[in-house]
């Protein structure tokens, strides 16, 4: 599972056998070491929940953790759709949230592509 954070959106990316995971086990995760130290590590989630109503935040100390709702997952999974997107409220503004599906990049060879999923785009002339 890729993260990426800037500004104030937070876009994660998985891959088919991520998706796989995230439908039978109800939640992916990565861990991320800045340190040697244990405790400087950041646990990032994806998650899905039945009560989930739509996408939110869970955040503690050193765990990060996207919730959406197992209905959306398994919808999102079956379909064409490349990403389920959000825009919450926080006391600091707004946070902008994407989970996208992890496509095969156009420009890499089929090594560098293993475990995405098949580019839309791909044989499209432009």
């Amino acid at each position: 599972m890729k993260l990426r954070i800037q500004g104030n959106s937070l876009r994660l990316r998985i891959t088919p056998s991520e998706m796989a995971r995230l439908l039978e086990n109800g939640r992916i995760e990565e861990t991320i070491y800045f340190a040697a130290e244990e405790s400087s590590r950041l646990i990032y989630a994806l998650v899905h929940r039945a009560e989930e109503k739509g996408i939110s935040v869970r955040y503690a100390p050193g765990e990060l953790a996207v919730v959406i709702s197992s209905d959306h997952a398994r919808g999102w999974a079956q379909s064409q759709e490349v990403g389920l997107y959000e825009r919450m409220r926080t006391s600091h503004g707004t946070l902008d949230l994407a989970i996208e599906k992890d496509f095969a990049c156009l420009d890499k060879n089929e090594a560098e592509n293993v475990d995405t999923f098949p580019n839309p785009k791909q044989g499209s002339i432009c």
